[in-house]
């Protein structure tokens, strides 16, 4: 950090020169070849075409991607070249990648590609990094129109710092050697993490174990469709396309995604308080989700369970939940299963004392290994935090003084 004080104080002791995005990149839209022409994906597919999904799975950095085209798919014949940024802009937005081969890309990304003329003056590296900035500056600039995309002529216009090249490459180094340290750490306490939750899970199915409860009294069994009643979210849809994270209501979504973002509607929410809980069930994968707080839906390809009046008697709507965690079920097709199959299912029914007994125990303990305000969870939280902060800190500089 000293050298890089030093080059700064050396090289732009009175700012540096900032420049509009459309200034420094040619800006074009990606696109999907026609699914429907056969020859683009079939036969030679050597050119790499990106989506979401290699982001996720593969990281901010790619040289290849999980699906490829061939070259009669590409437009013109002409490839978006090596060492572009591509931006989400619509959909999943704020998040980019630096593509280190010629590619194409579908048509959630935007191409950012260094004019000639810039190249000597800005390392791609460094750029790479300041797409973290403009990651959140998309974020906050949305227009929404039936469909959520970035504006983009505000992104035309967003201006970023262009120092000096020896005081970018000195960030760049410094940054690597950062996020490899944080990689390594976050890899770690994740590994810590991992274990602690097959920890929680052995701990709780041992202790729901069918077996393992018999020796404490004669326990039955009963079907999931007998304690439990099911609700269809349709009178709880959400209507605005419009998700911030501002606003105070999460919106549920059937699956694992489960938070599709936050809506500022106020009609039309379930209030799931603490005295009145629901599980929501995704019925084609099963995926069930504890849910004690007030919620709209996307859509009603879900179900929310709560407990009937024969469950009310016999049974608490956490210990059905925490049961349903045990069960192995996997779907086979794509019908619904709550009503066809999965309701058929049985759980262990102790007494109502062992149950809140077992209830709290586990609690207990899932607090310690799930809960973000505590743990290791929180750890790895703060560390990003941390991580987060000082970049930025790093990629701030002040405007050159006229």
């Amino acid at each position: 950090m000293s050298k890089l004080n030093d080059l700064i104080k050396e090289l732009c002791p009175n700012g540096v020169e900032y420049k509009k995005l459309s200034e420094i990149c040619d800006i074009k839209n990606g696109y999907t070849p026609s699914k429907s022409v056969y020859e683009y994906w079939n036969g030679d597919t050597v050119i790499p075409w990106f989506r979401m999904e290699d982001i996720r799975i593969n990281g901010h950095v790619l040289n290849d991607s999980i699906q490829h085209v061939t070259k009669e798919a590409v437009k013109n014949g002409k490839l978006f070249p090596k060492n572009s940024i591509i931006l989400a802009t619509t959909a999943t937005i704020g998040e980019h990648a630096l593509i280190t081969a010629d590619s194409l890309a579908n048509q959630q990304f935007t191409y950012l590609t260094i004019r000639e003329p810039l190249k000597p003056l800005l390392d791609v590296k460094f750029f790479y990094y300041y797409m973290y900035v403009i990651d959140e500056w998309c974020k906050r600039n949305v227009n929404v129109s039936g469909f959520a995309s970035v504006n983009m002529e505000g992104l035309k216009n967003y201006k970023i710092p262009l120092p000096p090249l020896e005081i970018q490459q000195e960030i760049v180094k410094i940054l690597d050697k950062f996020t490899q340290l944080q990689a390594e750490l976050q890899a770690e306490l994740q590994a810590e993490l991992e274990l602690r939750s097959k920890q929680y899970e052995h701990y709780r199915n041992e202790l729901l174990n069918y077996g393992q409860l018999s020796k404490f009294a004669k326990i039955m069994r009963v079907k999931l469709g007998d304690v439990i009643d099911y609700e269809q979210p349709t009178k709880y849809l959400v209507e605005s396309t419009e998700y911030d994270d501002e606003f105070a209501i999460p919106v549920l979504t059937a699956g694992k995604t489960f938070i599709l973002g936050y809506t500022g509607e106020t009609d039309g929410i379930y209030n799931a308080s603490v005295e009145n809980p629901v599980i929501i069930f995704d019925d084609f994968t099963t995926d069930n989700k504890w849910v004690n707080f007030p919620f709209k839906a996307k859509s009603s390809a879900m179900k929310m369970l709560r407990l009937s009046k024969k469950g009310e008697e016999v049974t608490t709507l956490r210990w059905v939940y925490l049961c349903m965690q045990c069960i192995k079920y996997t779907p086979q097709d794509h019908s619904r299963h709550w009503i066809s199959k999965y309701s058929e299912l049985t759980i262990p029914m102790p007494p109502l004392g062992l149950q809140n007994k077992l209830v709290d125990t586990i609690d207990k303990f899932s607090r310690y290994v799930n809960d973000i305000s505590v743990g290791l969870p929180a750890e790895i939280k703060l560390r990003q935090q941390q991580y987060e902060y000082y970049r930025d800190k790093l990629l701030s500089f002040k405007v050159i003084s006229d």
